[in-house]
């Protein structure tokens, strides 16, 4: 057993193969039980939501979507590190919104989603809890 082997433990079937699975790993092979990352459905609802606060400038701040990203995740209190890119500006290094957890990525939309109502971003998906 050399390859990277992981379990989602959706049903008894996927648990039974998960306890096989350790059961049979040589000694020394390591487990790791973690949270979901984030859903197809949260990850484009972030994407969305980052294109139209690019597209509004808040705060008279003129950024790509991926910039706004590292904004907005850094705002929520993931920390990152910053290095300097080839045309001098800098870039966060060190996270990535694809290791949020369900969580965590709904955290980081409600927070998106507050920057931009107060901010006058005009979205283009309707917000649900607006009835």
């Amino acid at each position: 057993m050399t390859e990277r082997r992981t379990v989602k433990l959706v049903n008894k079937a996927c648990r039974q193969r998960a306890i096989a699975l350790v059961s049979s790993a040589p000694e020394g092979y390591v487990v790791t039980i973690q949270e979901p990352t984030r859903s197809l459905d949260q990850n484009a609802k972030m994407h969305a939501m980052l294109t139209d606060i690019s597209r509004a400038e808040p705060l008279g701040r003129k950024h790509t979507a991926d910039e706004w990203k590292n904004i907005l995740m850094h705002a929520c209190g993931w920390e990152c590190q910053f290095s300097q890119g080839l045309d001098g500006r800098p870039f966060p290094i060190g996270f990535r919104s694809s290791k949020l957890s369900v969580k965590q990525m709904a955290d980081l939309i409600t927070y998106m989603q507050a920057f931009g109502d107060e901010n006058g971003v005009r979205w283009s998906e309707p917000n649900p809890y607006d009835t």
